[in-house]
């Protein structure tokens, strides 16, 4: 029989708490994407997977926020463990893979979209593989057209928070990307929700899992207390708080003062007049003393 899915069990509760969630992690992994731009190339690598790591875990802790307010009518859900931890694993890497493009490459042309398809597929895949992960007395049906909706909605939005990092103009235009990647996730999440639908046997409860109260502690114990220690991070680092461009290095400096080098030209003419003008009145005076005697 056809299941009743609602997905809004606890009313805006869920839905507005997972969007913040979701805003936080992009917000600290694309303010570390910015940091990355501006540092030597030796500490990119490390900004560029801090950020991976953040903008993963908001994901995933959002898509399962919201998924506590996720119930089917006529049967119990439970969650497969590892499956549903290997979703998180899958939204870092293929998340690190679209960033680690752009931090290399610019946010800009080819590289752009590259970074932005991966990064919007990434986000798509941790989704579609929570969901797999899920276990109840039925069957989940997806439409097709409604799905390749919910994967284009993640990619443009992503490509679009991915170009607002890559302008460094500032925590303000940061923070407006950040909410773009926030609704990247949301909205996929909850266009993908409405691609479903639910076939429930109705004879018995599923065999293995954990019930969404079980799989809470460790959301919130894990990627949280990540989320956290990279909210420090940003918070005691003034140049990815302020969004200024770095100074430039010490090669590329001329090795003088721009202020001394403008005031050169001025002093010396006046040290080297001086000491022409008696050379020329002497050199008049030699041909008039002979000729005088």
């Amino acid at each position: 029989m056809q299941g009743t899915v609602d997905g809004f069990s606890y009313g805006l509760v869920t839905p507005l708490v997972a969007y913040l969630m979701a805003c936080l992690g992009g917000a600290l992994g694309l303010r570390c994407t910015t940091r990355s731009m501006l540092v030597a190339r030796s500490w990119r690598p490390g900004w560029l997977a801090l950020g991976s790591a953040a903008i993963g875990s908001g994901i995933w802790t959002m898509h399962f926020i919201a998924m506590m307010g996720f119930t089917v009518e006529h049967t119990p859900i439970r969650y497969d463990g590892p499956m549903t931890f290997a979703s998180l694993a899958l939204a870092i890497v293929m998340v690190g893979v679209g960033i680690f493009i752009v931090g290399y490459r610019g946010a800009r042309g080819a590289a752009l979209f590259t970074g932005g398809t991966i990064t919007g597929l990434g986000i798509a895949s941790m989704h579609y593989l929570g969901m797999a992960g899920m276990r109840l007395d039925g069957e989940l049906e997806y439409n097709t057209f409604t799905v390749a909706v919910s994967v284009v909605i993640a990619m443009a939005a992503a490509t679009a928070a991915l170009w607002a990092a890559g302008q460094v103009r500032g925590f303000l235009w940061s923070v407006g990307a950040s909410l773009v990647m926030g609704l990247a996730v949301t909205g996929m999440h909850y266009t993908g929700m409405a691609a479903l639908d639910v076939h429930v046997h109705g004879t018995s409860e599923p065999a293995t899992g954990q019930s969404p109260a079980e799989l809470l502690a460790p959301m919130l114990i894990g990627p949280l207390a990540f989320l956290l220690v990279a909210g420090i991070v940003v918070i005691f680092d003034p140049l990815l708080v302020a969004g200024k461009p770095a100074l430039a290095p010490v090669e590329d400096k001329p090795g003088i003062p721009a202020h001394t080098v403008a005031t050169r030209p001025a002093r010396r003419p006046a040290v080297h007049q001086s000491p022409l003008r008696p050379r020329r009145r002497l050199a008049r005076r030699r041909p008039r003393t002979p000729q005088n005697r």
